[in-house]
């Protein structure tokens, strides 16, 4: 027998072979002559899946329990392997449709371009980068495949994006960023799908959406997605989340309510509704207790969709995305609008926005970087988490923050705490209690053993983990520059809370950059402070003095959080006030310019209060000759009356006295001490 004829052959007989092991078993009765019954009943549930299959739109999580059952009669067929397949890859576990897709290839060695598409899906979702790679390029005629009468638009292009998102996750797989990816446990998720997590500023609030049983409408969905949102709520109790609680009306109600943003005090919560196509809602807490969400006003919220924001720090600015189609550049762009202005939303432009959807924009609390998800940038799939800094007028390349923080899914909804040493996001991996979990991410430098504290330990053993620390830097959000101060707002005399004014003051400029209010039950507050600025902070309120505290943070200054307890007095003969922000050169008595605002303040206050008679202070620590001291501090307290009276106040309303070294707060033992003894202050001498 010739060569070519042996061999064509052999070809055929292990085609045949090939054929005759993986081979298609249709439901029909000549395969299935004794159990008839079976049959039919495999049929019912056929049916019923291809009419939910076939809906328009398709109805994926309704039509797969109606295959499953025909599967587990016949799971040989590759026609309907594909269908479970295709709904698993429409559901929150996609990576489940992969055993049924390749079962299907190798029942059917001439599957058509949609299967291998299909196949492709599923094995991207699964980070099988090669093996995806390889059925794309099979899936090339699929951009004319139709189904319920519409294209699936999928054209070469489109193909050659999902094969560079693959090369992109095989170089970012094989770079990982060193990280913990702890699941947050049962007290923040549920059996049902939980995300879109935000964060205080001091990691002390965290507030979720949950489509968890129990809501407040007690509506399911109608696509099979668990029941309708509803926003939870959790603090943190130093070792451990509290039991996430449902936040009950007016934030929640029938409609879908999810979360979007939280200031970084946590005392205003930005709120997805449902309504007019998709707008964002701003909820005030008002003690212990949410207030009914209002809208934001016709410059955010428009007849597109509006679906994540996120304010500034100094919360003059909010972040949001929008569908919008004026100055759009791609399916959804981010947009900034400055709140107390009517000036018009501004695009952020092609350095972020891509041709493609941008979503879950965060600003953190350093007020110069930015994350967010995004289906454009060097993504491996679906949406990606971006980081972009804002510096010298522009915005620096997005910078994905790797594997295995980002997956082939999508990965949404990215936040992290002021300190940058731990994330927050929602992801759908191995391991987790329901659909979609909560998962608290833990950056690690390079140089840093894996276990950092005992808060870690303990998080690690009681949540069973999926950990992947590897050996590669960390993404650099842990050297988050910017400061958290926080504490109580008091009266002096009785200790109770109270609701006071927080103006956060430029010292350079003498603006006021930012108002805040401590809270009217608990008197807590907390303000963010980036680096590079000479901060005034001024808290006040009807009936009492105004206190003052100051915080030089320069360029650079890495995280602190400072806790400052504030007892405010009244206006009563005899109080001592500290003016903290003011400013004199080293053995000078020349006002600087940054001591600007707070002297207007003490003017203010004067011109308020006509009866009002003050003695101003000037105090030094004990270094030095104790004479020249007392003629600095003297030099010092007139300097400051001088102002006053140069400013309109009547010079019988003042005095000056200098105290030098005599009277210090506290023992002059160290540096930090010392400063504290060098001081300005006030007594009032009448009212």
């Amino acid at each position: 027998m010739p060569f070519y004829t042996r061999l064509s052959l052999l070809l055929l007989l292990a085609t045949s072979a090939l054929q005759a092991a993986a081979q298609s078993i249709a439901f029909t009765k000549d395969q299935f002559s004794n159990n008839k019954e079976g049959l039919r009943e495999a049929m019912r549930e056929l049916k019923d899946g291809d009419t939910e299959y076939n809906a328009d739109p398709a109805r994926y999580a309704q039509a797969l329990p109606h295959y499953l059952a025909a599967q587990q009669f016949n799971p040989n067929n590759a026609g309907l392997n594909v269908k479970i397949g295709d709904c698993y890859l429409h559901s929150t576990t996609k990576t489940a449709a992969l055993p049924y897709l390749q079962k299907a290839a190798k029942l059917d060695v001439t599957a058509d371009a949609r299967t291998h598409f299909l196949l492709a899906r599923a094995l991207h979702l699964s980070a099988k980068w090669r093996e995806a790679i390889a059925e794309y390029q099979q899936a090339q005629p699929v951009g004319g495949n139709t189904r319920n009468g519409s294209a699936e638009a999928l054209t070469p292009n489109d193909l050659q994006r999902y094969i560079q998102q693959c090369r992109n996750g095989q170089q970012l797989m094989t770079h990982p960023v060193r990280v913990f990816i702890d699941n947050a446990g049962p007290e923040l998720n549920s059996a049902d799908s939980d995300y879109g997590p935000v964060v205080s500023a001091d990691e002390s609030t965290i507030l979720i959406t949950s489509r968890r049983a129990g809501s407040t409408g007690g509506k399911k969905d109608a696509e099979g997605n668990g029941y309708f949102e509803d926003i939870y709520q959790s603090t943190w109790k130093g070792k451990a989340w509290s039991r996430a609680t449902n936040l009950g009306a007016p934030v929640n109600t029938d409609d879908h309510n999810a979360t979007v943003g939280l200031a970084p005090d946590g005392q205003r919560m930005l709120v997805y509704s449902g309504s007019n196509g998709g707008d964002i809602l701003e909820a005030n807490l008002g003690g212990s207790a949410w207030g009914k969400p209002k809208q934001l006003g016709s410059r955010i919220n428009t007849k597109y969709h509006e679906t994540s924001a996120t304010y500034s720090p100094d919360g003059r600015f909010l972040y949001f995305v929008s569908d919008r189609e004026q100055g759009s550049l791609g399916r959804s762009d981010i947009y900034k609008v400055e709140l107390e202005s009517r000036n018009p939303p501004v695009n952020l432009g092609s350095a972020i926005n891509t041709a493609y959807g941008e979503e879950g924009v965060f600003m953190a609390p350093d007020g110069k970087t930015m994350y967010f998800s995004s289906e454009g940038h060097n993504t491996m799939g679906g949406y990606d988490i971006f980081k972009s800094v804002f510096e010298n007028g522009k915005w620096s390349t997005p910078e994905n923050l790797g594997w295995p923080i980002n997956t082939p899914d999508d990965d949404v909804f990215f936040v992290t705490s002021a300190s940058g040493r731990h994330g927050y996001y929602s992801s759908d991996r191995p391991g987790g209690l329901g659909a979609k979990d909560i998962y608290r991410i833990t950056f690690l430098g390079p140089e840093k053993q894996p276990l950092l504290s005992e808060e870690d330990q303990l998080l690690a053993s009681r949540l069973a983990p999926v950990k992947q620390a590897v050996l590669e830097p960390a993404v650099a959000v842990a050297t988050a520059q910017v400061t958290i101060l926080k504490g109580t707002v008091t009266d002096d005399a009785t200790k109770q809370p109270v609701e006071a004014a927080i103006d956060l003051v430029d010292n350079k400029s003498g603006l006021t950059i930012a108002s805040f209010r401590s809270n009217s039950t608990s008197g807590r507050y907390l303000v963010s402070l980036p680096s590079g600025t000479n901060y005034g902070i001024v808290v006040r309120q009807d009936g009492y003095l105004f206190h003052s505290e100051n915080f030089d943070l320069p360029a650079g200054a890495t995280y602190a959080e400072v806790v400052k307890d504030i007892p405010l007095k009244r206006l009563e003969v005899g109080t001592t006030i500290v003016l903290r922000n003011i400013f004199f050169d080293t053995g000078k008595a020349d006002l600087r310019p940054e001591s600007t605002a707070e002297l207007e303040r003490l003017q203010k206050l004067l011109t308020e209060t006509p009866a009002l008679k003050l003695e101003m202070a000037g105090h030094t620590d004990d270094v030095g000759d104790a004479a020249k001291n007392q003629d600095l501090s003297q030099r010092r307290a007139q300097a400051v009356v001088t102002y006053l009276t140069q400013h309109g106040i009547a010079a019988a309303r003042l005095t000056a006295a200098g105290y030098g070294e005599a009277r210090p707060v506290v023992p002059n033992t160290n540096k930090a001490s010392r400063q504290l003894n060098r001081r300005t202050e006030f007594k009032v001498t009448a009212k």
